[in-house]
């Protein structure tokens, strides 16, 4: 069982929380998000892809929003609406609308961003970007009981003017213009917190090439330990570059995935004749390095979501982590990733991932 809770580090304002099927309660994980949005003195821009919360955590996130309105706090939601996938990887969003007309009602500025054909898969919220205070919550986790309960995800916040300036300008093309293949278009380059971490922002559709290059080289270059953690591993560049450093076979390499939803990848690869190779590569990779496989629950409308659902990829001290599945779809869908150069956040990294493998039939060797 995976312990839940912030993990801290001491290198700068970097705060990771780590959630995992039944390891914690939906009221854990709504107070560290409502303790965010209360922290909140001027702004609150949030980009989420699922919001659907059952009374008592959703209580708790309406009456966080109604005191940032008595506050004078300016607050903003998008989300995604609408789903063109026919087959549910990833599985569609389902909003409570009585929950986004009750916001309307406190006065919160909505907008939906159509998820036609790709998706708005953001999870992030930007605190008070224009001040000294700016911070950003991300990671993987939407904003559903399922989501807080029954998935393993991943929570980070980040104290950062520079970081909060990214985000808000993303936010900012997807509100002015809510197409999602117009957004992500951000150059940044590294990014000092206090302390010395360095941290990168990427934003997709974007800089979506630009992303998955980053993490091929990553992984192309790694010389001790490689950990990746997705619900799918679809994308191209990645799978050929992990297929090619397994078959080197010189570098600590595991991870997990949802076996569920990448069986249903499969069956989609094995009827495109140009997606045959991405099988084989899959097949080598899972074979020469071990990984843990989680059967969730086939999704349907009103079964539970019990999905391997975080999206952390460390190769060497280089991590990446926010919502971005390591998929060919997520390159054409708004997602962010935030890569961060920490020897001690891989390490939490590392620790949080090989639990997770472990408990769903993988065996890990000891990271050097």
């Amino acid at each position: 069982m995976i312990s839940p809770g912030p993990v801290e580090q001491a290198a700068g304002p970097l705060d990771l929380y780590f959630l995992a099927d039944g390891a914690q309660t939906d009221t854990d994980v709504g107070q560290r998000v409502t303790s965010f949005l209360d922290g909140a003195t001027q702004s609150l821009e949030i980009a989420i892809y699922d919001l659907r919360l059952a009374a008592g955590p959703g209580t708790s996130m309406l009456a966080s929003f109604h005191s940032a309105q008595k506050r004078g706090v300016a607050v903003r939601l998008i989300f995604n609406q609408d789903h063109a996938q026919t087959i549910p990887v990833p599985p569609p969003p389902e909003i409570d609308w009585e929950f986004v007309d009750q916001l309307k009602a406190i006065g919160v500025a909505i907008k939906a961003v159509p998820g036609v054909p790709d998706l708005m898969h953001h999870k992030y919220v930007v605190r008070d970007a224009a001040t000294p205070r700016a911070a950003v919550l991300s990671g993987s986790t939407n904003w559903t009981n399922d989501s807080w309960t029954r998935e393993e995800n991943m929570i980070f916040t980040v104290d950062s003017t520079e970081v909060a300036a990214a985000y808000r300008e993303d936010f900012e093309q997807l509100w002015s213009q809510p197409v999602v293949a117009l957004s992500g278009r951000i150059t940044n380059g590294w990014m000092s917190l206090a302390g010395g971490t360095r941290v990168r922002p990427y934003f997709c559709p974007g800089r979506a090439m630009k992303l998955v290059h980053a993490m091929s080289r990553s992984l192309e270059s790694a010389r001790r330990r490689i950990r990746v953690c997705s619900p799918v591993i679809t994308s191209g560049p990645i799978l050929g570059t992990l297929a090619e450093v397994c078959e080197r076979g010189d570098v600590d390499v595991s991870g997990v995935y949802d076996a569920t939803q990448m069986d249903e990848v499969q069956r989609q690869w094995g009827a495109q004749a140009t997606a045959s190779w991405k099988i084989n590569a899959f097949h080598s990779i899972v074979a020469a390095a071990s990984f843990g496989a989680k059967r969730s629950t086939p999704y349907a409308k009103g079964t539970v979501h019990d999905f391997m659902h975080a999206k952390i990829l460390v190769a060497d001290d280089y991590v990446y982590m926010g919502s971005f599945n390591l998929s060919h779809s997520g390159e054409n869908n708004a997602e962010n990733v935030l890569q961060v150069e920490s020897a001690t956040i891989a390490d939490q990294c590392i620790a949080y991932i090989d639990q997770i493998a472990t408990r769903y039939g993988g065996s890990t060797l000891k990271a050097q």
